[in-house]
């Protein structure tokens, strides 16, 4: 369905743009960080931030996109709104990311679900409510995946997902076109840079011979990321990993919000798609125009998306649970 949304910017690359710089803080002097390191295995420790409020409803673990970290604009806007509304807050960075490239032998990706599962089931065993799972952008990938590999669960009470690029090499192809470039440039640039910063340690995983002749996305993940998690090439590293796959057994409440203007995840992988008219668990929220996570409302408030996600959060706090 459409949303009633009233952008700010109808351009969707300035939307997007606009979206990511635009200055947001969340009041740590009422809600303060607490650093956490979760030890996911021998060679892998993972960092969430995380913010209390007195007698909390629920909890909430964020996954943020590509080459970003807990410090994300939407990422930090989000917790100010779930904070308010009296949920706590897990900012979870994915392996190697916001600075914790040293805690873990490889780094992160897109259907790495083994890393949140550890988190998600640490929360639980502190009974601190009910939990769910905000995924934007790649980290939407990994939480619908997530929900569709747990199917049946008292884990996750539900989960959102917000411009997820359910099909990953349709995404990939879409980053790749010229008027995307942009985007292209910054995210394979600091894709380079992890590599450049593994190999002293690793060079065996993270050779950089040739790196500098990598020009696209797909080219990088054919390289690196799929051979060093073994899906062998690129094109099975996405096919095994979309979360497209696991739509159709998700068994808990997920809304998925994606703008129907995003320039680095094409409306096509959505339009159409089966498993929204199908699955009762699923609901699609599809604004005209928004761009790539950059909902910015010419009315307030201005975090147009934070409203949307903890209004629906809340409203899960009082269905009753069916593993059905």
């Amino acid at each position: 369905m459409t949303a009633d949304f009233a952008p700010l910017f109808q351009n969707s690359h300035i939307a997007t743009i606009a979206g990511n710089y635009w200055r947001r803080q969340i009041d740590e002097a009422r809600f303060p960080a607490r650093r956490v390191e979760y030890k996911v295995a021998p060679d892998v420790t993972v960092v969430a931030y995380e913010h209390q409020p007195e007698n909390p409803f629920g909890q909430i673990v964020l996954l943020h996109g590509l080459e970003g970290s807990s410090d994300g604009g939407y990422i930090v806007s989000f917790t100010q709104a779930a904070l308010q509304r009296g949920f706590g807050v897990h900012r979870l960075n994915m392996r190697s990311c916001g600075g914790t490239e040293h805690l873990s032998a490889t780094m992160y990706h897109s259907g790495l679900t083994s890393d949140t599962l550890h988190v998600l089931r640490s929360i639980q065993g502190r009974n601190l409510g009910p939990i769910f799972l905000v995924g934007f952008s790649l980290g939407g990938n990994v939480t619908l995946k997530l929900a569709g590999e747990l199917r049946r669960t008292d884990l996750l009470t539900a989960v959102c997902a917000v411009s997820t690029p359910i099909d990953l090499a349709c995404a990939v192809r879409a980053i790749g076109q010229p008027k995307n470039v942009i985007y292209a440039r910054r995210f394979l640039s600091r894709l380079k840079g992890r590599v450049r910063r593994k190999h002293p340690v690793q060079p065996h995983l993270y050779p950089i011979d040739g790196l500098d002749k990598i020009r696209s996305i797909w080219a990088f993940d054919d390289r690196y990321t799929a051979p060093l998690f073994g899906f062998g090439t690129a094109a099975n590293y996405y096919a095994t990993q979309s979360a497209a796959r696991f739509l159709e057994y998700i068994e808990i409440p997920a809304l998925v919000v994606t703008a129907q203007d995003d320039p680095l995840v094409p409306f096509e992988m959505y339009r159409g798609r089966k498993a929204f008219q199908t699955n009762p668990a699923l609901t699609l929220v599809t604004p005209r125009h928004g761009g790539h996570l950059g909902f910015l409302s010419r009315t307030r408030p201005r975090f147009w998306l934070d409203e949307l996600l903890s209004s629906w959060i809340t409203g899960q706090l009082s269905r009753p649970l069916h593993l059905h």
